[in-house]
């Protein structure tokens, strides 16, 4: 394909075919196609043959049936231009020698025909010869593309440059062979050399090869992304099998195998850690340039860089189910989609070739007309020279080129920051939105709890509280217990604390990460036992500790008093979670934690703020701890909604759409799924599940807020940048076809400008390879 005719035609071909939509993208050289039962590969193969051109159906991971889709079977055919694979995408290697030949042959003509001290005896014979490879073998690719559309009964920009070249050549070759001593005395009278075209036909298809040379280079670049995200996973993988490591390639790995990743090395596949602890480089795929810490039963996603330790993961997802592999998917679907704005472009290049024929026959004749019965030979190299220049400059290229290639572009680069963008829809979507809701759980907050205050009743310190209180839950595997004994453990390793328990028996405890904390140890704890729900006791340091909830320390005998329970209710009402920690049957303190706000958070929100969107937060906490989340990251108490269930947060998005809000949600629990998509834009976090992430319209792969600011950012610039390639290619025809009619444009300015056109929509779109940098 060539241009946005050629796209037009093709899709309009397959749209014949009962229950078939077809979506075909010029500078990716495919079609994504959905079918019906009963449509087979060969017919849709054959369709595109019998509209002037070649497909294949591509064999690939990212033909697989999109999920959702109601059609049975989605297709990607890879589609090959007639004419020596001159497409867009054609390779930069292949015009290469075509466009030095032209350009080492179209100086000389230039030269002698433009600048009279280079002129010599019969010189419009010698630029006739010299121009003729330019204009037959450098122009070929557009002679052929244009013959085969014409066979077809077709017409595509091809059909504009060949007619152009060929009439320039042929009129001045006539010229000269009926008066072949036209350019035997250059200067002579009458024997004027303003006759002939050879320059124009020659500079116009220099300009024209050079262009697309250019333009081929630039949309290799705006590919580059996707093709980086396909070549980031590992090639190869060591596996334990029969007691021995085994290195096999990477695609041959199945669930289940257990992989031996040291350091440097990446992770073959998605899986789990079951031993060993190091830290992960996911920047490749999150976006997030700090390495994440993983120990036994961490998830672990393939692509990803061991940083440090040696790990044996399980594989859990391998080949086309992994998280890369589901990422090159969305970012393929999403670059072969088409945005609204866009079809307005495709109803234009239906019929823009000829109408531009027309054009230029009505701009020939029209000349003719108005110079009256005897037209002079000036009057009829002026009405030729405004035809010609009417047929170079009309260019559907730049229309063709200017959503797609600002859509490549973007969604690559969003993919290389860990920003997954679903389709061109969702630019427009982007753009609209007003109000953002925000789950606070994993979305502004961690999800996970730390110590945030520890209240000692009279006879300890609030130290010893924390510590005794650790030393019991370290036996425990429940998420408070792990935060506490935490807790207790950095006390430990900070002060000088340890001293006091220097004769007793020690603990070693490891982090959640799985490594040791050298010198940092808890007393051991004897006789532990737990209730779910309830809480944890055990003796320490040859004491009675228990701790949890009030219940369980009233199963245990504990008696509490109305003012240590008001402390209690106060750390509650605060927004804590709190624990009671008894001592040989006494209220020894209060520990209080709370789920911790991510770090980026408030400047997130706040750079929401200026995007020009209501951040609203939602949770199924109380009102309490919803408030102090809220107050901590900027949100105002009446853009909080507190206690709502999952059901209510599908409420709560249709109630501020009834209001007239346009909404999109932030979430990554299965519990956000539902609100993800009744939202007009659904964000997940990547961290959280695949249900979040299929139900969202754009994914962040990494779990800052702060991305979901810049994803936001990013697609509305990608589609300011396309909106900006549309609105120049449409003012370029509409001012450069008047000006060419009226005689005021030199063909070979036109062939320049025609040029420059594509390769300035296509650099354009790659200002956005440097977005967030």
């Amino acid at each position: 394909m060539t241009c946005a005719s050629c796209v037009n035609r093709v899709e309009k071909k397959l749209g014949k075919l009962d229950g078939v939509e077809a979506s075909v993208n010029l500078p990716l050289e495919s079609a994504h196609v959905t079918v019906p039962a009963g449509i087979t590969d060969e017919q849709l193969v054959d369709t595109v043959n019998a509209a002037g051109y070649k497909a294949k159906i591509r064999p690939s991971e990212h033909a697989e049936q999109v999920s959702g889709s109601a059609a049975p079977g989605d297709h990607m055919a890879h589609g090959a231009a007639p004419g020596d694979h001159m497409a867009h995408g054609g390779a930069a290697s292949q015009l290469r020698p075509r466009l030095v030949l032209a350009a080492i042959l179209t100086v000389p003509v230039f030269l002698i025909s433009m600048v009279p001290a280079f002129q010599f005896a019969h010189w419009g014979w010698v630029a006739g010869a010299l121009a003729l490879p330019v204009v037959s073998w450098a122009a070929w690719p557009f002679h052929r593309a244009a013959a085969i559309n014409a066979r077809h009964l077709a017409s595509t920009m091809d059909t504009l440059v060949s007619i152009g070249v060929a009439a320039a050549y042929l009129f001045s070759a006539w010229q000269l062979f009926s008066n072949p001593r036209m350019t035997e005395h250059p200067g002579m009278e009458g024997m004027e050399p303003g006759g002939l075209y050879f320059e124009v036909a020659a500079v116009v298809t220099t300009f024209l090869l050079l262009g697309r040379y250019l333009e081929a280079n630039a949309k290799q670049k705006a590919g580059d992304a996707l093709k980086a995200l396909l070549n980031l996973g590992a090639k190869d993988a060591t596996v334990l099998r029969s007691g021995g490591e085994t290195k096999i390639p990477a695609d041959q790995l199945q669930v289940g195998d257990v992989i031996v990743v040291r350091p440097g090395e990446k992770i073959a596949a998605d899986g789990l850690v079951i031993e060993g602890s190091s830290a992960v480089d996911a920047s490749l795929i999150t976006g997030e340039s700090v390495p994440v810490e993983v120990g036994p039963d961490s998830k672990v996603t393939g692509a990803t860089i061991n940083a440090s330790g040696r790990l044996l993961v399980r594989a859990t997802r391998v080949g086309a189910e992994t998280t890369l592999a589901q990422m090159a998917r969305l970012v393929s679907e999403a670059q072969t989609g088409k945005a609204p704005i866009a079809r307005l472009a495709d109803r234009i290049s239906a019929v823009f070739v000829p109408v531009v024929l027309v054009i230029a026959v009505l701009t020939f004749g029209a000349w003719l007309l108005l110079a009256g019965p005897a037209v002079s030979e000036a009057e009829l190299r002026a009405a030729f020279t405004a035809a010609v220049a009417v047929l170079v400059i009309a260019c559907p290229c730049a229309l063709g080129l200017a959503t797609p290639v600002g859509l490549l572009t973007g969604t690559g680069r969003g993919a290389q920051l860990g920003i997954l963008i679903k389709g061109p829809q969702v630019l427009e979507d982007t753009r609209t939105v007003d109000t953002i809701l925000l789950d606070k759980t994993g979305t502004v907050t961690t999800g996970r709890l730390a110590v945030d205050n520890t209240m000692a009743f009279e006879g300890f310190s609030p130290s010893e509280v924390l510590r005794l209180a650790g030393a019991v839950e370290a036996a425990s595997e429940h998420p408070i217990a792990h935060a506490i004994a935490a807790s207790a453990l950095a006390q430990i390793t900070e002060s000088a604390a340890r001293t006091a328990v220097a004769g007793s028996p020690l603990l070693r405890l490891e982090s959640q990460d799985g490594r040791d904390d050298d010198g940092a140890r808890l007393p051991a704890v004897g006789q532990f036992r737990s209730a779910p729900g309830g809480g944890v006791a055990g003796t320490v340091d040859g004491r009675l500790v228990v701790a949890g909830r009030t219940g369980w320390l009233q199963e245990s005998g504990v008696r509490i008093s109305r003012e240590q329970r008001d402390a209690l209710q106060a750390a509650e009402a605060s927004g804590a979670t709190a624990i009671w920690v008894a001592v040989e049957g006494a209220p020894a303190g209060i520990v209080s934690l709370r789920d911790t706000i991510k770090p980026g958070s408030a400047a997130a929100i706040a750079r929401l703020r200026h995007l020009g969107l209501r951040p609203i937060l939602l949770t199924g906490d109380n009102a309490a701890v919803a408030a102090q989340v809220a107050d901590a990251v900027g949100i105002p108490s009446d853009d909080v909604y507190a206690g709502i269930l999952p059901a209510g947060k599908v409420d709560a998005v249709r109630k501020l759409q009834a209001g007239g809000a346009i909404v999109a949600m932030a979430g990554d629990g299965v519990n956000d799924a539902a609100a993800l998509a009744q939202a007009d834009l659904g964000i997940a976090m990547g961290s959280g599940t695949d249900v979040a992430i299929e139900a969202a319209d754009l994914t962040v792969m990494g779990n800052d807020l702060a991305q979901v600011a810049q994803a936001i950012e990013l697609s509305r610039r990608t589609l300011a940048t396309i909106k900006t390639n549309l609105f120049w290619a449409f003012f370029y025809n509409a001012v450069g076809i008047p000006v060419a009619a009226l005689g005021l444009l030199n063909p070979m300015i036109a062939g320049a400008a025609m040029a420059a056109s594509s390769v300035l929509v296509v650099a354009n779109s790659l200002r956005l390879r440097s977005f967030g940098r």
